[in-house]
């Protein structure tokens, strides 16, 4: 099942954005050290200017977590994903594409056109999940902000028409 988050929850979202930098810290811009140090009203601010959806499994707990937003400066025709994490025990099971779905929904209802993310090169599990949700890369690349070492890739997904 998939939820969009309310800011009554920001204790739910601190849980598993907390467990998601600790599990795979190589995954996200931001770092767990960061994070941490948030309270209530960060969490609580998350949430009132952006869209966050949680994935809950058949037992109940949380199992995955994306976030949707307009990006300052982007085409208001355009979504943009971030945050996107699986538990390690959910994954391959197509809890990311459903995630992904429920990002594209909300920016389908809001008037977009297109919903894009920027994923990490050579991420290959990431990669699929990307596909089996129907992006594709752009052929955009920059270095990645806390690794210059590193390349994220952009990816696009048109929204509207059957994928």
């Amino acid at each position: 099942m998939i939820e969009r988050l309310d800011e009554e929850q920001w204790e739910r979202l601190a849980r598993i954005r907390l467990d998601a930098l600790r599990t795979d810290p190589d995954a996200f811009g931001s770092s767990i050290a960061r994070e941490e140090g948030f309270g209530e009203r960060q969490w609580r601010m998350r949430l009132r200017s952006s869209a966050w959806f949680v994935a809950r499994d058949d037992a109940g707990d949380d199992v995955g977590l994306v976030c949707a937003i307009q990006e300052p400066g982007a085409d208001d025709a355009e979504r943009h994903v971030v945050s996107l994490w699986v538990r390690p025990q959910a994954r391959r099971g197509g809890v990311a594409q459903r995630l992904l779905d429920a990002a594209a929904g909300l920016a389908l209802q809001e008037g977009a056109e297109r919903l894009t993310l920027w994923q990490i090169a050579g991420n290959d599990a990431a990669a699929r999940a990307c596909l089996g949700a129907g992006f594709a890369p752009t052929g955009a690349t920059m270095p990645l902000p806390r690794d210059p070492a590193r390349t994220e890739q952009r990816w696009s997904r048109p929204l509207g028409a059957a994928r």
